[in-house]
């Protein structure tokens, strides 16, 4: 048994079951619908749009022509009785192109799954409102043959067009599912200059990529992403990895050290030695594990179709055996049998269960979007109630993304702290390392000015030396010092070390040839950080830390929030093995991330949270985003998900319990009682029904729009117990957020 990658359906692997073959792999599909939805998604949502915008116009003048069969007294005046035929009519006319050609793809649904011999949703709405139209149509066509006058036409327009909706609500969203591999595929240059040789001289060509070659020297200029993967063979520079690595502090890149194709270059210009092309490259790689990771993640079967399982058969069973049964048995004639099958088909026909998941879904999600949180889903709402694990990604996620100031410590009583910060920053403006602008905007947020120096010279890898009011200004590291014959002391190495052994980059700065100050330069943790992983630990869900940086820096982080279990120095397909390994201990395992990098994690792991500050790619491939970038709405993402969950299901119970509680009802138990003249009632009954439990399943979603954070709660007991909202703003800058 195969599962189908669009509805989840298990089908039979055999050559009569719909194949679809790509990149070596074979695909099943329980229907033709299922089969163009994974092959041509764009094709078939505008297809879709069509037949919900044709389904809507044909059924808001069905119901209103219907009025004055369901509430006479109301609305028989608009439509007197004697015209009661004429409507019937127009009814029969609108009803038709709407049963048999929006409503063709339940057919067609039907059919595929005869032949997959597998019921689902499918087979009980072609029955249900096909037995529904047809009985309609005779009663307006052969005026007489059955001794009562009602048509039920609007239950069939209704259950087609709501049903018609929800799908198309589902097909928009794995369509902007899709475009994550597009914006992948986007971050790679079209076009990469190299050098090539023409008789004795070498010249500066801009090719295709395309047409690049192993072996390739390529010249990759400041400013511009490196076409694909290679080796540096002549240059110094610093290059921005963040897109791929997720570490936000750009790496220097020197002669013999590797780069990927992607990233950009900061400063230096580079020739770069080509390694890798096509699908070798890192960024290949990273596409291939999203797609695998999209077609291959195994799909929870949706509730409503595990119920379809057994529920369709059943309910043909009784109404095949209710109509012989009363024909045969209870000898009241053809009408009176006929009558008791279509009933039966019709109070069990799925009215209610079209909106169930959606109503509840809708007020779901626009609760989420309230707090700042989009859910993509409704199988990511799902499998938010059963999350056991949830892995954070470090960089952007757990901490801003972007280096800070956390220490000044001044080694000489000469010079003041203002002055150090002062003088540094200006040597800085002239840098455009992250690591300089960050002693830049430090000093702007302390309220000094930073003046331009008077010269400045980078020096590559170790750091700078700039001039300003007759003051020498030297930043760096170790390596700088010692070539300026600037003594570091062992005390001095000693606080280097403390500072660094917290994951903290630490750089020297010398004022006049002599040792003046350290800088502590550090990517900070978000405010609520703390809380967050403290609220998950108390639901009883494991928290994993996992990133691409460095042991010293991944577990200074770990420890400041608490967090116990850490995974560091991890490739962008590494972390994606990491959540797969997690899955396979039987853990329902969230990831939540902000990168390129962190993409194929997101779309392997069973629920994908996406930070919203974060690439497209991310967004794209995460199953909830968190727009308002608050990490405390990861807590609130589940305790939602939860929530809306637990109303999908009692819908759904309701919507069964109407239909199901009245075929009893429908199948004759009340005929000993009421005699067979109840018969002529039951259809009219069934869509009584059918509204009740519509009308049910809608005002219990809507008891979901009452929903509050219970974390928000505590955020206004706060502010009553401290009582300004200056005072509540300096414990908690980040409220209003929230």
């Amino acid at each position: 048994m195969a599962k189908d990658p669009v509805c989840g359906m298990f089908v039979e692997e055999k050559p009569s079951t719909i194949q679809y073959s790509k990149d070596g792999r074979v695909y099943y599909f329980c229907s033709t619908q299922c089969l163009n939805e994974f092959t041509q998604p764009e094709k078939e949502l505008r297809k879709l749009k069509i037949y919900v915008a044709i389904s809507v116009a044909l059924t808001i003048p069905i119901v209103i022509l219907s009025l004055p069969h369901m509430f006479p007294a109301q609305f028989g005046h608009i439509f007197p009785m004697e015209n009661m035929n004429y409507t019937n009519y127009v009814m029969l006319a609108l009803a038709t192109p709407l049963q048999f050609w929006t409503g063709w793809r339940f057919y067609r649904g039907l059919w595929d799954g005869i032949k997959a011999k597998a019921s689902n949703m499918d087979t009980l709405i072609a029955i249900g409102t096909t037995a529904a139209y047809l009985y309609s149509a005779v009663v307006t066509i052969v005026p007489g043959y059955f001794p009562f006058e009602s048509v039920y036409f609007e239950t069939a327009a209704i259950i087609i067009t709501l049903i018609l909706i929800g799908r198309l609500l589902e097909t928009r969203t794995k369509e902007k599912a899709s475009n994550a591999v597009r914006k992948l595929l986007d971050l790679q240059p079209k076009m990469a200059k190299v050098i090539r040789r023409e008789g004795n001289t070498e010249v500066e060509l801009e090719i295709p990529l395309e047409q690049v070659q192993e072996g390739d020297i390529m010249i990759i200029r400041p400013g511009e992403r490196i076409p694909t993967d290679g080796i540096v063979v002549d240059g110094l520079s610093s290059v921005d990895e963040s897109a791929v690595t997720g570490e936000s502090i750009p790496v220097d890149k020197k002669k013999n050290d590797q780069v990927i194709g992607a990233t950009i270059n900061k400063s230096g210009l580079l020739r770069v030695k080509v390694t890798k092309v096509g699908q070798d490259t890192v960024l290949s790689q990273i596409i291939t594990l999203v797609e695998e990771a999209r077609t291959g993640k195994a799909q929870m079967q949706r509730l409503v179709d595990q119920v379809a399982k057994y529920f369709v058969p059943a309910v043909l069973a009784v109404a095949i055996g209710v109509g012989l049964g009363w024909y045969f048995i209870g000898d009241i004639g053809i009408t009176f049998s006929l009558l008791a099958f279509v009933s039966v088909i019709i109070i069990a026909c799925p009215c209610a269960l079209g909106i169930a998941t959606p109503a509840a879904l809708m007020m779901g999600t626009g609760k989420g979007a309230e707090n700042g949180i989009l859910f993509k889903g409704g199988e990511y709402l799902e499998i938010a109630n059963k999350v056991q694990t949830i892995v954070f990604d470090k960089t952007g996620t757990l901490t801003k993304g972007k280096p800070s100031v956390t220490d000044m410590i001044e080694l000489t009583d000469s010079i003041s702290e203002t002055e150090l910060l002062r003088l540094t920053a200006i040597a800085e403006s002239g840098s455009e390392h992250p690591l300089g602008q960050a002693v830049v905007n430090y000093a702007r947020e302390k309220g000094i000015m930073v003046a331009n120096p008077e010269s400045f010279e980078a020096v590559s890898g170790h750091g700078l030396q700039a001039r300003y009011a007759d003051h020498t200004i030297l930043i760096g590291n170790r390596k700088l010092m010692d070539d300026n014959s600037i003594h570091v002391t062992a005390t001095t190495d000693s606080k280097l070390k403390d500072l660094e052994n917290q994951g903290k980059t630490a750089v020297l700065v010398a004022i006049d040839n002599k040792l003046a100050g350290i800088i502590g330069i550090a990517d900070t943790v978000k405010e609520n950080a703390k809380e967050t992983i403290d609220a998950l630990k108390s639901m009883r869900i494991e928290v994993v830390m996992l990133t691409g940086d460095n042991e010293r820096t991944a577990n200074a982080v770990a420890s400041k929030l608490g967090i116990d279990k850490v995974i560091a120095q991890v490739l962008p397909q590494e972390k994606e093995q990491v959540i797969s390994k997690l899955k396979g201990e039987k853990k329902a395992v969230a990831m939540v991330g902000d990168g390129i990098n962190d993409a194929p994690a997101l779309a392997r792991a069973d629920l994908g949270i996406a930070i919203g500050s974060g690439t497209d790619v991310a967004k794209e491939t995460g199953g909830i985003i968190l727009i308002k970038d608050g990490i405390m709405d990861v807590v609130i993402a589940l305790d939602l998900g939860k929530k809306t969950v637990s109303k999908i299901k009692q819908n759904l119970f309701w919507a069964f319990a109407y239909n199901a509680g009245l075929i009893p009802i429908a199948g004759g138990v009340l005929v000993p009682f009421l005699g067979v003249g109840i018969f002529g009632w039951l259809p009219m009954l069934a869509g009584v029904a059918m509204a009740m439990s519509s009308v049910t399943v809608v005002g219990n979603s809507i008891l979901l729009g009452r929903y509050k954070p219970k974390f928000a709660k505590k955020k206004l007991v706060r502010e009553k117990e401290i009582g300004t909202k200056a005072d509540l703003e300096e414990v908690d800058p980040i409220r209003q957020k929230i």
